[in-house]
């Protein structure tokens, strides 16, 4: 094992040298994804969240009655946006994409009230709109318990009144003596701060750049195996183990250089946000260069000639970059989108840096993003250390 590593640790020695001596791969892996970043920085530049109201849409099947004064109570609220709707169209609405959501009160909603028997509220939401469910889930909550206080305190008026029960005919005269059946406090906590363009651009092209240079080392393995330089390896006695594991530690060392560059870079120059957790966000670029270091080899894995390794490294990167976020913020892409990202690991990193660099995640939070990462780079490297070849035959 000791043998092995050290054969490995030469090779990937060896490696490094030649690919510090090419200048434009050195360009390719440092400077292409700094300009990138500064060009779509300038371009973009702070993009600031919607503080948009709280909007609430509530539909009833009664014509009248109890469910009508809590619709009209609150779209009469200055601190909400509460929208009444007729059932069918807030249906309709729903089930054409144009509606997250909306409350429902049964038909038989202020019967069920007066008489103290149980009734439900219909949250009908889209599937894909989770934080919707939410509002609207927590909104029907909160009328629910308004509700029943409300039953309890024109019970008490009307037993005080001289009357036994609640009757419709009696319920304006009574609800004009009770607080609004509806209110809302709206509470704004903290400041919306803008995101820095560079906080998404950066960790993006960062990962599309690390897989990229990556998988065009499949392009230099597959020439020296083409020249018979893996097989004179072989012959002075070097283990295969060694060299599959020396051309992935070649390919480790050099994303993990341009991890060093782009962070430091990017702290020092484009003033980027780490989040609450920077070790998490570390972590993060170091399981993708690992990965993307077992892609590169597995790739070389793959292909017999040179022409045929660059077209797919070029066609991988170009193909996986876009899928996985890289160009554009997986957040603001459909739902079919941010579940196809999940196929590739460049998903799982830009969702990881998302989630620490902008919305303020910690880093128990992006567990599972670094358990994908794990997983992406245990997988290639798998399949490279099967397939991988040494001869060209």
């Amino acid at each position: 094992m000791g043998l092995t590593l050290r054969q490995a640790m030469l090779i990937a020695a060896k490696d490094t040298r030649v690919f510090l001596k090419d200048r434009f791969a050195v360009g390719f892996a440092f400077l292409f994804p700094l300009l990138f970043v500064a060009g779509f920085s300038m371009a973009l530049g702070d993009v600031a969240p919607d503080d948009q109201a709280l909007r609430i849409t509530m539909a009833t099947r009664e014509q009248g009655g109890i469910s009508r004064q809590i619709i009209e109570s609150a779209e009469a609220s200055s601190e909400a946006e509460i929208v009444g709707m007729a059932y069918e169209l807030a249906l309709a609405k729903v089930e054409g994409g144009t509606l997250d959501g909306f409350i429902s009160f049964p038909a038989d909603f202020t019967e069920s009230v007066l008489s103290g028997n149980q009734t439900t509220l219909e949250v009908i939401v889209r599937a894909s709109r989770a934080s919707a469910r939410a509002a609207l889930e927590g909104m029907a909550q909160g009328i629910a318990a308004r509700t029943a206080e409300m039953r309890t305190t024109m019970l008490a008026i009307a037993e005080l009144s001289g009357g036994s029960r609640l009757d419709p005919p009696n319920l304006n005269a009574l609800a004009s003596g009770v607080a609004p059946l509806l209110t809302f406090e709206v509470q704004q906590v903290g400041d919306i701060k803008p995101f820095k363009a560079s906080d998404f651009t950066l960790p993006g092209y960062l990962t599309m750049f690390v897989f990229f240079a990556a998988a065009i080392s499949a392009e230099a393995i597959t020439r020296e195996r083409q020249t018979h330089t893996l097989e004179r390896l072989l012959s002075n006695r070097a283990r295969r183990e060694a060299i599959v594991l020396g051309k992935y530690l070649g390919t480790a060392y050099r994303g993990l250089a341009q991890l060093v560059v782009m962070w430091v870079v990017g702290i020092l120059v484009f003033d980027i946000d780490l989040g609450v957790a920077p070790g998490a966000v570390i972590l993060i670029s170091v399981l993708m260069a690992l990965a993307s270091a077992g892609f590169g080899v597995m790739l070389a894995s793959f292909v017999k000639e040179v022409r045929a390794a660059s077209s797919a490294a070029v066609l991988a990167s170009l193909v996986l970059a876009p899928i996985g976020g890289c160009w554009w913020p997986l957040f603001i892409t459909p739902s079919w989108m941010q579940s196809l990202a999940k196929l590739t690991p460049h998903g799982w990193a830009n969702t990881g840096f998302n989630k620490l660099m902008l919305f303020g995640a910690e880093f128990g939070d992006v567990a599972v993003e670094m358990a994908a990462l794990t997983a992406f780079g245990a997988a290639f490297t798998l399949v490279a250390l099967w397939r991988f070849r040494l001869s060209a035959s």
